[in-house]
């Protein structure tokens, strides 16, 4: 029994961290004003990006660096449609999601002759750990610096009242693009960790939704980092329980097992309708 529970605790911790990683992302971006349903999309940019940089340097340190890469600049591109262009983001966010999955299955092709996943490269081994303590530590060190440091102030200003930010002498839409790479960055990290820590390839599809999990732990979190992190790990609860209880209960089918964590989304989002409120200017272009 003892084993049991160790091993659900390990895979929860391993199951919640690119989850983390992703919603992070999202409580800067929608601090700052801009909804970012693109964390999907950024996610499986990471993921692709990170494997196919390890692929070909045999460095899969340099293939988390690429994967962080590759998320702050679909984050940049975001950014830039959602204040010098003004896209609607809900539009801009969906079509990075579609851009990249596709992207990505185009490039196996392309890169690797074959479709559906790529080949099998080094991965981060064991300091995958570090990555799963260095989530958390992040969530620590983002609430202190949201709540506690002058650049934390203007981000949230920008996501409540960008006005007053103007009339402070700063750009609003400066600081939301700022905001928004750094959220593409995250979850870029989070993709990466998919990929090349967890795993060892990318495979289409191996994102699963989890970017949209992210999202749905932004809003169970109240767009704060410390509440955002403990819905993922809720989440990545119902995710480990699926791999622990597999065999153990012989009624319950599979396909019931893996919608586990996508119902737990589904429970706490309809458990907070309307019960939280979002950043004043969030998704309102300026």
């Amino acid at each position: 029994m003892s084993g049991l529970i160790a091993t659900l605790v390990a895979l929860t911790l391993i199951k919640s961290t690119p989850i983390i990683y992703a919603a992070l992302g999202g409580v800067i971006s929608e601090r700052s004003g801009v909804i970012n349903i693109g964390l999907e999309g950024m996610m499986a940019a990471g993921a692709f990006v990170a494997v196919t940089c390890a692929y070909a340097t045999h460095s899969p340190a340099l293939g988390l660096l690429a994967g962080i890469a590759a998320g702050a600049a679909v984050g940049y591109v975001l950014a830039v449609a959602a204040t010098r262009y003004k896209v609607d983001q809900i539009v801009a966010g969906t079509g990075i999601n579609l851009i990249c999955a596709g992207g990505a299955a185009y490039g196996l092709v392309v890169i690797f002759d074959q479709p559906g996943a790529s080949p099998q490269v080094q991965n981060l081994g064991s300091a995958y750990w570090l990555l799963i303590g260095a989530a958390f530590a992040l969530a620590a060190a983002l609430q202190w610096v949201l709540y506690r440091t002058p650049w934390g102030l203007r981000i949230r200003a920008s996501g409540e009242n960008p006005s007053a930010v103007v009339s402070a002498g700063l750009d609003p839409l400066a600081l939301r693009v700022y905001a928004v790479v750094l959220s593409g960055a995250f979850a870029g990290l989070g993709g990466a960790f998919l990929s090349i820590g967890e795993l060892n390839l990318y495979s289409d599809g191996m994102t699963a939704g989890r970017g949209f999990i992210a999202l749905a732990a932004v809003i169970f979190g109240r767009w704060n980092p410390l509440g955002a992190t403990a819905a993922c790990v809720v989440f990545g609860f119902f995710e480990a329980l699926q791999f622990v209880l597999q065999g153990q209960i012989a009624w319950l089918p599979a396909n019931a097992m893996q919608a586990l964590p996508y119902v737990a989304a589904l429970v706490a989002l309809a458990g907070v309708t309307g019960k939280v409120r979002a950043p004043a200017a969030d998704g309102v272009p300026f």
